[in-house]
């Protein structure tokens, strides 16, 4: 299990790393440079100060030399275009944490609500239970969720007064954006855990637990939950860092102080330092979600080590 889990770390940090360089060269190739525009009307010599300070000054690849020199010696993901003397790192200290709560409650509710709705719709099937399930993971796939934010804050805001309409003051101000984000991914999660509960309720040792007996909820609980629970941790993953680049509309609707809308604001602003940094600090969420789900695999399905022990033997 050792070599598994380090060979999983060293594929996530070359991961890493070419992410991180595509980033670079990309935010490199956007048309204009920020820094001509804050300092056109400067003398020359503040002028050539500013090129100097933030490095644009030196050709392309020492500054890509430089940016990772400080990123793996120091932490350092650089200072605001945008905003001087704004540390890439406090930016994102102070704004992850938003997207993270929003993220976590929203993730907790479509991952429960679409398993116990994929459950329901399997032991179900065929039946108005089954089609009212599917009928929802249509609607949540189908309809984008900031249309549902939208019909949320009409209906629950402004008919009926049960949340507040904005803002971030407390519980209350996150039930609704975490609804609206959630409702696509319990959609997919119940969707899933009904294919994967039919294929489970069809084996052999499923029939053979019932002709002796089990009860229902003893069955879904030892056998069925477990063996069909793989694939929700697959979508789990990489779902965690796409909360915090990808509800950025849902944040803006909202008016939420999270990261994903100042991901937006600083790719409008051309903001190269901030744009980097929170890439790579999404890339890295995303890569070490991977890792974790490829790990919980090993301890949840021994077979995935053995067939990895296997391939290796093969060779």
């Amino acid at each position: 299990m050792g070599k598994y889990i380090l060979k999983r770390i060293l594929y996530a940090v070359i991961a890493l790393f070419v992410v991180s360089t595509i980033a670079f060269f990309a935010v490199r190739m956007i048309p204009g440079n920020p820094i001509e525009a804050m300092t056109e009307k400067l003398p020359d010599e503040i002028r050539q100060q500013v090129f100097e300070q933030y490095g644009f000054d030196k050709p392309i690849m020492e500054q890509y030399k430089l940016f990772f020199k400080e990123l793996f010696t120091e932490g350092d993901l650089g200072e605001s275009l945008k905003y001087r003397g704004r540390k890439v790192t406090d930016t994102i200290a102070s704004y992850a944490p938003v997207s993270g709560l929003l993220g976590a409650e929203a993730i907790a509710i479509g991952v429960i609500s679409g398993i116990i709705l994929g459950i329901v719709a399997a032991l179900n099937r065929g039946k108005w239970l089954d089609y009212l399930v599917m009928f929802i993971a249509v609607v949540g796939i189908a309809v984008p969720n900031f249309v549902l934010a939208s019909c949320f804050q009409y209906f629950l805001t402004i008919r009926f007064h049960l949340f507040p309409t904005t803002g971030w003051e407390g519980f209350s101000y996150t039930v609704l954006p975490a609804l609206a984000l959630s409702f696509n991914s319990t959609a997919k999660y119940a969707r899933y855990m009904r294919a994967n509960c039919l294929d489970v309720l069809n084996q052999d040792y499923i029939i053979t637990a019932k002709s002796k007996g089990m009860s229902k909820f003893r069955l879904i609980r030892k056998h069925v939950l477990k063996n069909s629970i793989l694939p929700i941790i697959t979508l789990l993953g990489p779902q965690i860092a796409l909360m915090f680049g990808g509800a950025f509309v849902i944040e803006r609707i909202f008016a939420i102080p999270g990261l994903g809308s100042y991901f937006v604001s600083s790719v409008t602003d051309r903001d190269y330092t901030m744009v980097m940094g929170q890439t790579i600090f999404i890339a890295a969420l995303y890569i070490l979600s991977v890792l974790i789900v490829d790990i919980l695999y090993g301890f949840i399905d021994p077979r995935i080590r053995i067939s990895q022990r296997g391939g290796r033997d093969g060779n």
